[in-house]
């Protein structure tokens, strides 16, 4: 039995392989005002497919869905497989609230009543 598949075959499981990981995936990557789907997410980066992202650097948002996970600060790494992959000089997560700058008291009164 051959296992040699012929090119069209070859293009077509990639393109299928493509389509269900960014089916399956709610990671999303903003960039210059434009999103991107993740394909694949770790710890210490991420990667996009290759025809449909540019080239990215710099300063990014990350999403899942509509909510903001994080700020990234990213450097590309390589392409491999038809994706690429960028790495995370920075991932701070994102915080629905403002940071204070001085310290709250612990038994501070939580209203006022007059």
């Amino acid at each position: 039995m051959s296992t040699f598949l012929s090119k069209e075959v070859q293009l077509g499981l990639e393109a299928a392989r493509k389509r269900e990981l960014t089916r399956k995936s709610r990671l999303r990557v903003r960039f210059d005002g434009a999103v991107y789907p993740v394909l694949k997410y770790w710890e210490t980066g991420f990667s996009v497919d290759a025809e449909d992202a540019p080239q990215m650097r710099g300063l990014v948002d990350l999403f899942d869905g509509a909510r903001h996970v994080s700020q990234c600060l990213i450097v590309a790494s390589h392409e491999e497989n038809g994706e690429f992959k960028f790495e995370f000089k920075r991932n701070t997560a994102a915080q629905d609230i403002a940071p204070v700058d001085f310290e709250k008291d612990l038994n501070a009164p939580i209203a006022l009543l007059n």
